[in-house]
């Protein structure tokens, strides 16, 4: 401010000099040059101090706006540290649900494998024992109904009627034959299966009795094989009775086992998805927080 006044004061006498003295005179050129050099200071003067007050409000909207960055860098670097740290934690859980429903999922279909490999035994010791107690009951139908013809009048009515053993009288209607030694055989074993079942303590002390030693229980032998074949067709009946439980129990087993296979795959697809969906997220918010971090360090020392 004092070399200003003193410009103006020097500016001043310059003008009075100017005007009392002649322009052409080098006294007055000299002033002119003062002057006109007066004036250039004082306009660069006034230059700089526009320029200088410029700056300084820069450097002050600068300093503001550090601070500003400091504060919510700050801020968001607390939060995109706290979502990784969420992102991670999700990542954690669902992998270790992963695994445990990989360990689920081994053993029930471990399961349902075992089930089955013993529903496809049970089904295929069925058919076979079906088959033979269905082929025994022909049979029974087909020797009753022979012996029945024979007894009212056929070749082998008399050897019948003196046969005093159902295996006499099959070997009788083979030596005639009216069944073949196969079918004959098989009923014999029925005959002996019957009477070892019949005759528990017989079994227990000498073993399983003759067949030949086998005598009807009723008045005659077709009262035997009635009695046989009530016999066998209340097994091929148990055993059917069997079957359709078994197969019921399976079905519904099986149900079961799918049923939670279905739930498990569909948590460890969830499972998953969480996982790659958190993986994704948590990467993204760590190359935020890396921009993030090297900004905040470099307000800061722009701010030092």
């Amino acid at each position: 401010m004092a070399i200003r006044a003193a410009f103006l004061i020097f500016s001043s006498a310059c003008s009075s000099a100017l005007a009392a003295g002649d322009a052409g005179s080098p006294i007055a050129k000299i002033l002119q040059l003062l002057s006109d050099i007066q004036t250039k200071i004082i306009t660069e003067g006034e230059a700089g101090q526009k320029a200088y007050a410029e700056y300084a409000g820069w450097c002050e909207d600068r300093s503001r706006e550090i601070a500003f960055a400091q504060k919510t860098g700050k801020a968001t670097i607390e939060e995109l540290q706290a979502s990784i740290g969420e992102k991670a934690a999700i990542i954690g859980s669902r992998t270790a649900r992963v695994e445990e429903l990989a360990g689920s999922l081994s053993g029930t279909e471990a399961d349902l494998k075992a089930a089955t490999q013993v529903r496809e035994k049970e089904a295929k010791d069925f058919a076979v024992e079906e088959k033979e107690l269905a082929q025994s009951v022909d049979m029974l139908h087909r020797a009753t109904a022979i012996i029945e013809r024979e007894m009212k009048g056929g070749a082998s009515m008399l050897q019948l009627k003196n046969a005093d053993s159902v295996v006499k009288a099959l070997k009788i209607m083979v030596q005639a034959s009216l069944l073949n030694t196969a079918d004959a055989a098989k009923l014999s074993a029925f005959v002996q299966q019957a009477s070892s079942s019949d005759d528990a303590e017989a079994e227990d002390t000498v073993g399983a009795p003759d067949a030949e030693a086998y005598e009807s229980h009723s008045d005659g032998i077709l009262d035997t094989l009635e009695d046989l074949l009530d016999k066998v067709e209340s097994q091929l009946d148990e055993l059917r009775k069997k079957e359709t439980t078994s197969l019921q129990n399976f079905e519904l087993l099986k149900q079961s086992l799918e049923s939670e296979l279905s739930v498990a795959n569909k948590d460890m697809e969830s499972a998953k998805k969480d996982i790659a969906e958190a993986g994704e997220a948590k990467s993204m918010a760590e190359g935020d927080l890396d921009v993030t971090t090297k900004d905040f360090k470099g307000g800061a020392e722009a701010k030092a």
